[in-house]
């Protein structure tokens, strides 16, 4: 297993639609090994595969940040089948060091995936696990969660963004060997 890079907001591959994962074969399970590794090291709740470079459509959540393996999903070619409710919490991203910021997200949502072993499953998830959910299956269509907030809160983290980039406190690193996967 090897730590990745986590891409930054700036990185064109955080705003691009994922392609599909064709086959889960051993380039996958490395991929979500790696993933995992990086996720538990940041710590997050969710990383999606784009946020370390790569263009597939892939992510995981959990939400005991790596305290409890047996909670760790991995879900690849997501897709939400249902949704209900909503709610507004406070959101964070790996991709975004140090924002935060409210966003509408369901309540509710039911969700269509493959696992590690080719399974096509549904999940059920609500309140936080509904948000994590939203959260990187937005990822994987190249929706960052800014693109959910107000118009006037985005404009204003975008303008803090951009002087932070321009005082190069907004690293970005390219993630060494990414491109190899997409």
């Amino acid at each position: 297993m090897a730590l990745m890079d986590i891409r930054v907001y700036g990185d064109p591959v955080l705003e691009t639609r994922t392609k599909p994962v064709e086959k889960v074969d051993e380039a996958i399970r490395t991929l979500v090994a790696d993933m995992h590794e990086t996720m538990k090291a940041a710590p997050g709740i969710g990383l999606a595969a784009p946020q370390v470079g790569v263009s597939k459509r892939l992510c995981l959540v959990d939400l005991s940040a790596g305290s409890d393996p047996a909670r760790l999903m991995v879900l690849i070619n997501p897709e939400i089948i249902a949704e209900e409710g909503y709610q507004k919490e406070e959101e964070g991203c790996l991709s975004f060091p140090g924002v935060f910021g409210h966003v509408e997200r369901p309540m509710k949502v039911t969700v269509r995936y493959t696992d590690l072993d080719g399974t096509e499953r549904e999940i059920e998830g609500d309140d936080l696990l509904a948000r994590a959910l939203c959260h990187e299956i937005d990822h994987l269509e190249g929706v960052v969660f800014i693109n959910r907030m107000s118009p006037l809160k985005r404009r204003l983290l975008l303008k803090a963004i951009r002087k932070l980039q321009r005082d190069g406190q907004w690293e970005h690193r390219p993630g060494e060997g990414a491109e190899e996967r997409a």
